[in-house]
C-alpha cells in the first residue's frame, strides 16, 4: 500500500523556521520526483520544491528561493522541507507529492505563521 505521510507542521512567529517530513512507502521511492506543493485557503494549490530522484538537482518556486531546501534520504525513503524566515504568506496546507510511474500525494500538514 502506497502511503506518504507529512509532519512536522505547526504554528510559527514571522521569521520562524519549520522542518516538514514525508515518510514514504509501498513504492520505489529511490526512483522517484519528489515534490512539495502548498494550498492556502481559497486560492489554487502550488509548486513549492522539487528533488530529483538522485537528490543532485532541487528547483524552487521564486518567493521560496534562499529560505526553503528541500532534501532526501533515499535509504529512509524520507524528504524533508526545511523552511526558514518564515513569513505570514507561506500559510497553507503543505502537501508531498511523488511523481514517477505513478503520481501519488499525501493528505498535507498546516503550516501557520502568525503573530
Amino acid at each position: 500500500q502506497v502511503q506518504l505521510v507529512e509532519s512536522g507542521g505547526g504554528l510559527v512567529q514571522p521569521g520562524g523556521s519549520l522542518r516538514l517530513s514525508c515518510e514514504a512507502s509501498g513504492f520505489r521511492f529511490q526512483y522517484y520526483d519528489m515534490r512539495w506543493f502548498r494550498q492556502a485557503p481559497g486560492k489554487e494549490r502550488e509548486f513549492v520544491a522539487r528533488i530529483f530522484p538522485r537528490g543532485d538537482r532541487t528547483i524552487y518556486k521564486d518567493s521560496v528561493k534562499g529560505r526553503f531546501t528541500v532534501s532526501r534520504d533515499n535509504e529512509r525513503n524520507i524528504m524533508y522541507l526545511q523552511m526558514n524566515n518564515l513569513q505570514p504568506g507561506d500559510t497553507a496546507l503543505y502537501y508531498c507529492n511523488a511523481l514517477g510511474t505513478y503520481e501519488y500525494w499525501g493528505q498535507g500538514t498546516q503550516v501557520t505563521v502568525s503573530i
